[in-house]
């Protein structure tokens, strides 16, 4: 039977490639890799790089096709997904079917984890769903940017005792200020921290962690938001992409 792998390969840093991870890129045959069509496009030469770092074997395809381009739907947040997810569907079916042959194995790279705001295994279920393809999967985890953001800023995830929320950008800002005490907020386009009142709120904040080009800041939220958003917009004109995540901490 065909077998697909969904390989966590961290947060940016090569070097946070687990074993198991190199494991199971030696044992792939053929890596797909989605163009998102960025013309400074450093998280496709990465997933190139950590093939060519830790693979053993030279006799692996490497796929590169085009990411479906996500269109939001002005009525609907989740229409827009949903089309977004079907055509996926849609290409990973043909991917699987024209290039992993009988007994072979077929891998996606995901950026940080494959299990933490990725759609790569809800997509691979989906084709299941659709019956044209039969395949067994598996989910090799990753360092998130969530593990490399505290470790950069040498802060613990949780306090004794405390959970920890991990939410977006856009559901940060339909949250009540008071609701905020330890929170780790990704996928933010808006700097939606920018729009809290609240002058005791920390933030630590970091950019393409993990890589030459990672960013830290962090301070008092009213003190550094400012900072935060000229850094952040600085980047993206530079590079044309950001990927950035912050936690946001109540004192005691």
């Amino acid at each position: 039977m065909k077998k697909v792998l969904l390989i966590g390969i961290g947060a940016g840093n090569p070097e946070h490639i687990t074993v198991q991870a190199i494991n199971a890129l030696n044992r792939t045959n053929v890596f797909f890799i989605l163009d998102k069509g960025y013309a400074n496009d450093d998280l496709l030469r990465l997933r190139k790089g950590i093939c060519q770092r830790y693979m053993t074997r030279d006799d692996y395809r490497v796929v590169q096709v085009q990411d479906p381009q996500r269109e939001d739907d002005p009525q609907s947040y989740q229409a827009g997904i949903e089309h977004w997810h079907e055509q996926r569907a849609v290409l990973f079916e043909q991917l699987i079917g024209d290039e992993v042959a009988e007994g072979e194995v077929g891998a996606f790279l995901v950026w940080g984890d494959p299990s933490l705001y990725d759609s790569t295994l809800r997509i691979l279920e989906r084709v299941l769903e659709r019956g044209a393809q039969s395949f067994e999967y598996q989910v090799i985890p990753g360092i998130t940017s969530v593990q490399a953001l505290v470790a950069q800023h040498r802060i613990p995830l949780n306090r004794i005792g405390e959970p920890i929320q991990i939410t977006t950008g856009r559901r940060l800002a339909q949250s009540p200020e008071g609701d905020i005490d330890n929170v780790v907020v990704m996928l933010d386009a808006h700097c939606t921290f920018d729009t809290l009142t609240d002058t005791d709120l920390y933030i630590y904040w970091g950019a393409y962690l993990g890589t030459p080009d990672e960013i830290l800041i962090a301070g008092k939220l009213k003190d550094v938001s400012a900072e935060i958003r000229r850094a952040r917009e600085a980047a993206r004109r530079e590079k044309g992409w950001i990927m950035d995540t912050y936690l946001l901490r109540r004192p005691r």
